[in-house]
């Protein structure tokens, strides 16, 4: 698919990875609705991408994914205002071990109906042109995080649930594809969470764990993780495919030994 002309749109938009995936689409000639439930950070986005870009290529609406009705509402925003989406990113994420169940609900519950609502509009069969869904997960969604359980599970979650959701999309000639991206320690507001009780809980005091762990794995930049996006979107190849960023591979594919059973309706 090209980029250039298509709509996209991103969750958790407005700073962190996602803010890097919106510039780099807006790079590319798409045009691009943020998703943020922070308003300030949205509208502030909103202001300097208007200096580097046509204000019109991008509206920012506030939306906190785990509101159901504000993710439906959020998602018909889009049509509405760009007439037609191609290309969303599920994107937005918290590290919480405190609050777990809040962590569930934005890292995999939304994510799930973000993808629905996606297919929804997309699909062919159902009035839509086809497009490309990019749930985002972690490398902790491919290994056991000692520290961060709840987050772990989560990223575990949008890994099974994307490669499974592909293959029925495959299957119903769905015209969308669905693929997973899962970076490894990425310098954003979400690592930085590691630092606070509020956010790791009983885990706190391995805080220096976690912190060894960054500086022997290395910590890129979110542009990084665009360019891994840029890649999903382009190569029609791709499809329940898992792309792992790391500072020392760079961009590679996750290999799975079991091929599942597949049929075409």
């Amino acid at each position: 698919m090209h980029v250039n002309g298509k709509v996209a749109l991103v969750t958790g938009g407005a700073q962190g990875i996602g803010r890097a995936f919106v510039q780099a689409l807006l790079g590319k000639g798409a045009k691009v609705a943020l998703l943020d439930r922070n308003s300030e950070a949205g509208q502030e986005s909103k202001a300097v991408l208007d200096e580097q870009f046509e204000a019109q290529r991008t509206v920012f609406i506030q939306c906190d994914v785990t509101d159901q009705e504000q993710l439906k509402g959020a998602f018909k925003k889009v049509i509405e205002h760009f007439g037609r989406l191609d290309i969303v990113v599920n994107n937005a994420g918290v590290n919480n071990e405190k609050d777990w169940e809040s962590t569930i609900q934005i890292n995999l519950t939304s994510v799930i109906r973000g993808t629905y609502l996606g297919l929804e509009y997309m699909r062919k069969g159902n009035g839509g042109d086809g497009g490309v869904i990019i749930n985002i997960s972690s490398l902790a969604g491919l290994m056991p995080a000692a520290f961060q359980p709840v987050y772990c599970a989560t990223k575990h979650g949008v890994i099974g649930f994307t490669r499974s959701i592909a293959l029925a999309a495959n299957m119903e000639n769905y015209g969308v594809r669905l693929n997973t991206i899962c970076p490894g320690f990425v310098n954003t507001p979400i690592l930085q969470s590691i630092d606070k009780e509020e956010n790791m809980g009983q885990y706190y005091s391995y805080k220096d764990e976690i912190k060894n762990m960054m500086r022997f794995y290395g910590v890129m930049d979110p542009s990084r993780i665009a360019e891994g996006l840029i890649t999903i979107i382009e190569d029609d190849t791709l499809n329940g495919e898992v792309m792992k960023i790391t500072a020392s591979q760079g961009i590679h594919f996750q290999q799975y030994s079991q091929t599942p059973f597949t049929t075409k309706r």
